[in-house]
C-alpha cells in the first residue's frame, strides 16, 4: 500500500515553495487552478498565486506573457556593478529603462501633490490670518 502524501494548504508554504511554484507558473504553459490543484489537491485558488506574486515582486502582467520577469528597486539597480565582459540582453536594457520610466513617472507624481499641499497649505494660513486678524506666519530676520 502507498501513502497519499498530504498536500499542504495556501498559507503553509514557505517563501522558497512560493518562488517555485510562481516559476513553475511561469515556465509551463499550465493555468493557475492547475499549477494550484497540483501543489494543494485544491480546485479552487482565489487570488493566491497573484498575491504571492506581488508580494515577491513578480510582475503581475508576467502571468499573460509567460515571462519571468521581477520588480526590482531603482536604487538596487544603481548598486549593481555589471561585469564588461557579460553580455546584457536589449530584454533587460528594455525592461529596467521601463522600471526607471515608471519610477520617474510616481516621483513627478509625488512632486505635484506635495506642491499642491503647499499651495493649500499657503492659501490656508493667508486665509485664517485674514479671517481672526493675527500673525500667523513667522516673520525672517527677526533677532532672538
Amino acid at each position: 500500500m502507498s501513502k497519499k502524501i498530504p498536500q499542504k494548504s495556501g498559507k503553509y508554504f514557505t517563501e522558497i515553495e512560493r518562488h517555485k511554484i510562481i516559476r513553475e507558473l511561469l515556465s509551463s504553459g499550465c493555468t493557475k487552478q492547475a499549477i494550484w490543484q497540483k501543489y494543494t489537491g485544491q480546485t479552487r485558488e482565489h487570488g493566491h498565486l497573484l498575491t504571492w506574486m506581488r508580494q515577491l515582486g513578480y510582475n503581475d502582467t508576467s502571468v499573460l506573457s509567460k515571462k519571468p520577469t521581477i520588480v526590482t528597486n531603482s536604487s538596487t539597480m544603481s548598486n549593481k556593478k555589471t561585469i564588461s565582459n557579460t553580455p546584457v540582453s536589449k530584454e533587460t536594457i528594455h525592461f529596467e529603462l521601463l522600471q526607471l520610466q515608471k519610477r520617474n513617472k510616481e516621483l513627478e507624481k509625488q512632486l505635484q501633490e506635495a506642491e499642491l499641499k503647499a499651495i493649500a497649505f499657503s492659501t490656508m494660513v493667508d486665509i485664517a490670518e485674514e479671517m481672526f486678524k493675527i500673525p500667523i506666519r513667522k516673520k525672517l530676520n527677526t533677532q532672538p
